[in-house]
């Protein structure tokens, strides 16, 4: 054997070794829902009448979406059209599979939210003359957005929020903003906070920290990651209480290098000591944003990087994805697994900056062995590339939308149209097979009120024999989602303390709620019972 056979050989064999095993066949479903929404879908918001309010941007020119009735928006300070007959804003509605146009009245471009315990959606910040707004939308049938002006204290563009366990919003950092504040201004500063972590992350003309990853951790503090590493805020007292190492490599994993992240599932809730572990998930590689501008798409990020946050000597561990990804989305489903969806292999975020679009979502099993977490999913038809989202929907699909990555609507002559189809996304627990094994719940009703360390009883029915020892209850607090992140996503595994057979397929699981706001701050959630890894419908609670 010659020299070159053997080093090709050993190259071969590296290869192999660092290949990720996956597990099983390639599963899941797709579902076209619409076929023109007339908006693309930037940012989307699940709210607790299953409705979810999708917003694009207003500074590009005309939607395809007519304002209802006449309407029109006049804005002298629009820097496209002064007077815009057109909605680029829109409520769809999950039961009936219809929308609505909506009237937001300054630009949202690249903004930032959260839902507030009462329910309403408090949106932040935006371009131009959205940039101070805070925006507020109501679940109901027939409400539109109402708007604040001024009220923010510093410009928010590209901005991350994050809802408190005293039920404010924190919004953190945008573009040239090293700082945050608070949202709403009573009780606490109505000024900005300096946050020197942002400016220390800041690429020079790149940035690569904007949109941060942030998560409210167990003990309170806030985990913000920007750019490549992270810190534990004390947010109350300006005080950075752990400082991370950076991720192995260095390679940004923030906009406009965007990859995404999560707070995996929280677990033995009653526990004295409660772990939190983070996962992020592709990315671009340091200098991809640039080599965009020459003319060279950079192979994507092919890693998740995943730290335990809660460890006093925490340290990253590194998995290796099936496939490279930048701008995907990153999606906690009902029974605790990633759904790693949407983006593409080359490039990064921004106009036209991306090529070659990954079709195939990627589920993550984050309680497999290290090595076999990934099972690569069925493919979409429809490219999903800068500007797409994914949600988690109360029945357990995905909602998909969103791609335009051109400065307007764009729908010929180029290599990725402007995308204003939906489309769903069916995990393999929604097939047919499984039908026997999927709980129903029948008590408590959807609305239903909780409090903290509450012992509560789920009954439910089960067409199979029942595997006693496989029933979960999960709660899961849906996000905001724009740009790759998911704002506020939280799923919290209540477990299962006592299961009770009342006969004729039906049972009651006894669980304790989360003991404080901490865990799961106060406002809406999305409770299930998992049986066997496969979910019910998710029931409305609302945590007090």
């Amino acid at each position: 054997m010659t020299p070159t056979m053997i080093l090709s050989f050993i190259f071969c064999q590296l290869l192999l070794i660092a290949q990720p095993s996956l597990t099983g066949a390639a599963s899941g479903r797709w579902r076209l829902l619409q076929n023109n929404i007339g908006i693309t879908a930037m940012h989307m918001q699940l709210l607790n009448n299953d409705r979810v309010v999708i917003f694009d941007r207003t500074d590009f020119g005309r939607s395809n979406l007519s304002l209802p009735n006449g309407e029109c928006r006049h804005d002298p300070n629009e820097t496209t059209l002064k007077v815009d007959c057109t909605a680029h804003s829109a409520e769809y509605d999950t039961v009936s599979n219809t929308f609505r146009a909506l009237f937001v009245q300054t630009d949202v471009w690249c903004s930032s939210g959260s839902v507030m315990p009462d329910g309403t959606l408090v949106q932040t910040g935006g371009f131009n003359d959205g940039e101070r707004r805070v925006r507020l939308f109501k679940p109901c049938a027939t409400c539109d957005w109402q708007e604040i002006q001024n009220g923010l204290a510093a410009r928010r563009w590209y901005a991350t929020n994050h809802i408190l366990p005293d039920g404010r919003q924190i919004i953190i950092g945008g573009r040239r903003q090293f700082n945050y504040e608070f949202y709403p201004k009573t009780n606490g500063p109505t000024n900005t906070i300096n946050f020197p972590f942002l400016a220390q992350t800041n690429d020079a003309g790149i940035e690569n920290n904007l949109y941060p990853f942030v998560f409210l951790n167990v003990d309170g503090n806030l985990f913000v990651f920007a750019n490549n590493r992270a810190v534990l805020l004390d947010y109350t007292n300006n005080k950075i209480v752990k400082t991370y190492p950076a991720i192995p490599g260095g390679d940004p994993r923030c906009y406009p290098s965007t990859g995404s992240a999560v707070l995996l599932p929280l677990k033995n809730l009653q526990s004295k000591f409660v772990e939190a572990e983070v996962l992020v998930c592709g990315g671009a590689p340091k200098g991809s944003f640039t080599q965009v501008s020459k003319g060279n798409f950079v192979t994507a990020l092919n890693t998740c990087a995943r730290i335990k946050i809660t460890d006093p000597n925490p340290q990253w561990v590194i998995e290796t994805m099936p496939t490279a990804r930048v701008m995907g989305d990153m999606t906690l489903l009902p029974n605790g697994n990633v759904l790693i969806i949407n983006g593409a292999a080359s490039g990064t975020a921004g106009w036209e900056s991306a090529q070659k679009p990954v079709l195939n979502p990627v589920i993550y099993r984050p309680n497999n062995a290290l090595g076999s977490r990934f099972e690569l999913q069925n493919p979409t038809t429809i490219p999903r590339m800068y500007h797409s989202t994914a949600i988690l929907l109360r029945d357990g699909r995905v909602l998909v939308g969103g791609s335009n990555p051109h400065i307007g609507y764009e729908f010929a002559n180029v290599a990725f149209p402007t995308e204003l189809r939906l489309e769903a996304f069916l995990p393999s627990y929604l097939d047919a097979q499984f039908a026997n094994l999927r709980p129903e719940i029948v008590l408590p009703a959807s609305q239903t009120e909780i409090r903290y360390a509450q012992k509560l009883v789920v009954r439910f029915t089960v067409t199979a024999t029942l595997a006693q020892n496989l029933v979960s209850v999960t709660m899961v607090a849906p996000p905001l989602t724009t740009h790759s992140f998911s704002m506020n996503q939280r799923l919290l595994v209540l477990g299962s303390e006592k299961v009770t057979n009342l006969g004729k397929s039906t049972y009651e699981v006894q669980v304790t709620t989360p003991r404080s706001g901490i865990f799961a701050p106060s406002g809406y959630y999305l409770l299930y019972v998992v049986h066997q890894d496969i979910p019910s419908e998710g029931i409305w609670v609302q945590i007090k």
